[in-house]
């Protein structure tokens, strides 16, 4: 006999809560590609240190169509991103958007943050598909904002961090790099962290490499374009093949856990590393429990982990799909089954973790 489960009583209250809450994420997804529309035509650019302007002076000055102008001005003023002023019928980008959104060199630099969101959602249709039967999808079935995107929204992050803070952060890793030493940045994509490293330590040789062609062709043009060919090469490797060896340090940023086979990978970095070599590990910031992960920063790692992340990794052998959010103690774990003894949280930053493994 089937039993007849009483109605959920349903708080008005707080149902129209969460249909406005609802209003707004559909403006946020909206916004996304409001902002990367506004970064190509070069929107934002126009009105970085021209004060007050009308729809109809940035149309002339981004040589945009002023009803599309206007349209986003609006729509970017209702978000906050920029002022409005009605008295006028004027638009301002504030100081701090115009850091944010205009200087490519600047940590808090979002363009490409919203670049690479909007071409994960553009092929959410495909991982869509691939989540009703657990397939992959690997990084290079993704399009070129994802790959771009990727590449602008690390690099700020890198630029400020790599060369000052964390490779200090290491134990005896700079003396090495001044000195000249022999690296290999393992899932390099387009070579930001490899050239950067490069260009700071000039009696020092640099093999970046990744399985993705596409970016090692961009990574090549990027180390010709800063002057650093001579030091650097670019390689077409899965991080489980690596060639070469005798490395005093080895790299991996934020690609370790979209790796299908990471153990693998572990042992293949201790098979190249010297005796007294390092292993630098940065990977996205996250707890190890999910409730720890419960916030703005672990609410977009999540959403990426699900469109581009786990997708990369179980489209590879072994699929063991860590995630982005996959936290230190199960990064640890494939630290050691590789063969590692000696693993430390380095630094970190609002969004990363950094370690260093060694022999």
């Amino acid at each position: 006999m089937s039993t007849i489960e009483a109605p959920v009583a349903l708080d008005p209250e707080k149902l129209n809560e969460f249909v406005f809450r609802a209003v707004e994420e559909v403006g946020a997804t909206l916004n996304a590609a409001l902002v990367v529309m506004g970064d190509k035509l070069g929107l934002y650019r126009a009105m970085a240190g021209a004060g007050s302007v009308s729809p109809v002076e940035l149309a002339r000055r981004s040589g945009v169509s002023e009803r599309y102008v206007r349209e986003w001005l609006n729509a970017q003023a209702a978000g906050g991103f920029v002022e409005y002023d009605a008295s006028c019928g004027t638009y301002t980008l504030p100081p701090e958007q115009t850091v944010a959104l205009t200087d490519s060199q600047s940590p808090a630099f979002l363009p490409g943050f919203f670049q690479i969101a909007v071409g994960s959602v553009i092929d959410s249709p495909r991982i869509t598909e691939s989540a009703r039967n657990g397939d992959g999808v690997g990084w290079h079935e993704h399009n070129h904002d994802v790959f771009d995107g990727c590449e602008r929204f690390f690099r700020p992050g890198y630029n400020a961090n790599l060369v000052p803070e964390w490779l200090p952060a290491l134990d005896g890793v700079v003396d090495k790099l001044e000195n000249g030493a022999k690296v290999a940045d393992l899932g390099c994509g387009h070579g930001s962290s490899t050239i950067l490293m490069a260009q700071a330590f000039p009696n020092s040789t640099f093999i970046g490499s990744d399985y993705h062609e596409g970016s090692i062709e961009t990574a090549r043009q990027r180390a010709k374009e800063a002057g650093v060919a001579d030091r650097v090469r670019f390689e077409t490797a899965g991080a489980a093949n690596h060639p070469g060896g005798d490395y005093d340090l080895v790299t991996m940023f934020d690609c370790l856990h979209d790796m299908g086979d990471p153990v693998s990978a572990a042992r293949q970095v201790h098979g190249v590393l010297k005796p007294d070599g390092t292993w630098l590990i940065v990977e996205p910031m996250a707890g190890d429990r999910v409730e720890d992960n419960l916030n703005p920063v672990g609410r977009a790692y999540y959403g990426f982990s699900t469109f581009l992340c786990t997708p990369a990794s179980l489209s590879q052998e072994v699929g063991l799909a860590l995630g982005a959010q996959a936290g230190e103690a199960r990064i640890k774990d494939v630290v050691a089954a590789g063969g590692f003894t000696r693993f430390r949280r380095a630094a970190e930053t609002p969004f990363n973790l950094v370690f260093e493994a060694r022999p």
